[in-house]
């Protein structure tokens, strides 16, 4: 069935995933977001919900790898979070879009997100043009998170360290006036770098034991992408990320920076800016001399 919106700007189709309430929503600039349609009125059930922590990924599964054990920390804490991929993923060994963007949803809804988003730049070719930062800049606007997070900009990955310098830009423009989409300005206070496959000197550890459980259950729901019983079903060729030891590897890289802060598990980020400090004494306490290494 399709449904346009009385303005016929938008078109709405509903989806072939099998999720009650969901349509795909196609918007020049965007491909798809698990958020419910009123087709009434074509409006977004929560697509301009303010949130506090917006993150950002190349590729579905992305931000999950990285740092899902904060989002769903700061979810408990009560704040709105939600992520974003730039890209379907269409390019990837195993697996398919449409079975990505399954496995996005069911990963969204184990992480409690407010709102979770793909846009439509092609993968592989993610660029810093104008039209690319334009759709970054729109969900900026519309969601005014406090911070943003996304990928270090150096990795292995062409992807990612693209994204990286896509998002820094936007959230940047997203605050000047003249830039004209019919949206409030909103420029983030803070972009936060999380890593990929290359590592950095962090500029803070977040403390995700209690989380980090729930973390590897939303990387597992990508049961085409990494190794489970059923991966067989998504092709007999193996990846470096659908073998065994990948999964072993993040494990292990999170209890490396658990050890920094003396914790079982932890995720690091990187801030280019100074961080403020107002009292260096009430900043640090017993818990200093907790690390490991």
């Amino acid at each position: 069935m399709q449904v346009y919106h009385p303005n016929n700007k938008y078109a709405f189709w509903e989806s072939h995933f099998g999720w009650p309430g969901v349509r795909v929503i196609m918007i020049p600039g965007f491909l798809w977001t698990g958020q419910s349609v009123d087709g009434r009125t074509g409006k977004v059930g929560n697509s301009l919900m303010q949130l506090d922590a917006l993150a950002f990924g190349a590729h579905p599964d992305d931000v999950e790898l990285s740092c899902a054990g904060t989002l769903i920390k700061l979810h408990c804490r009560g704040y709105k979070t939600g992520v974003i991929s730039l890209t379907r993923g269409e390019l990837g060994t195993r697996g398919s879009a449409k079975i990505r963007a399954e496995e996005f949803q069911q990963a969204a809804e184990i992480m409690g997100l407010s709102t979770h988003t793909i846009l439509d730049i092609p993968d592989g070719n993610i660029e810093a043009n104008w039209e690319n930062k334009i759709k970054v800049i729109c969900k900026i606007r519309a969601h005014k998170p406090k911070i943003v997070l996304a990928p270090f900009w150096e990795d292995r990955h062409p992807d990612h360290g693209h994204t990286s310098h896509l998002v820094r830009e936007a959230a940047f423009l997203a605050g000047l006036k003249r830039i004209e989409t019919n949206q409030e300005v909103h420029r983030p206070y803070r972009v936060i770098y999380y890593p990929c496959r290359f590592e950095f000197r962090p500029s803070f550890i977040v403390d995700i034991t209690e989380f980090h459980d729930r973390k590897m259950k939303a990387i597992q729901a990508y049961k085409s992408q990494f190794h489970n019983p059923e991966k067989g079903k998504y092709g007999e060729e193996e990846t470096n990320v659908s073998r065994a030891e990948f999964l072993e590897a993040i494990l292990t890289r999170a209890k490396q920076y658990g050890s920094h802060i003396g914790v079982s598990y932890g995720e690091p980020f990187l801030v280019r800016e100074p961080l403020r400090l107002d009292d260096p004494v009430a900043s640090f306490g017993p818990e200093s001399l907790q690390g490991f290494l």
